[in-house]
């Protein structure tokens, strides 16, 4: 299978706890079979996350792959948004180190 033709697929990810591995949450809106209401369902995938570069409530896009581990299907592609509090931790160190120099 060519990669172009690979499902891709943009989530968040709920959980870093694990080596090399993410779990990312996708959510999806389906029309309710008899009222046509819109339901949101979420399916979460466990992505491998080479050089761990994803982090707890990062946007996150992922693509399908080859086996990698019998529940691992996916591998994250890119991050596409930091979560806000990694955005912040950040700013604070950065911070912290132009003070330390003063």
């Amino acid at each position: 299978m060519e990669r172009g033709h690979r499902k891709v697929r943009v989530g968040r990810v709920v959980s870093d706890r694990m080596d090399k591995t993410v779990v990312v949450e996708v959510e999806r809106l389906t029309a309710h079979p008899l009222y046509g209401r819109r339901i949101r369902r979420t399916k979460r995938y466990m992505a491998h996350n080479e050089g761990n570069q994803a982090k707890l409530g990062d946007l996150v896009r992922i693509m399908e792959t080859r086996p990698l581990s019998r529940r691992k299907r996916w591998r994250v592609v890119e991050v596409l948004e930091h979560s806000e509090a990694r955005a912040l931790a950040e700013r604070e160190r950065v911070a912290g180190e132009a003070q330390a120099e003063l």
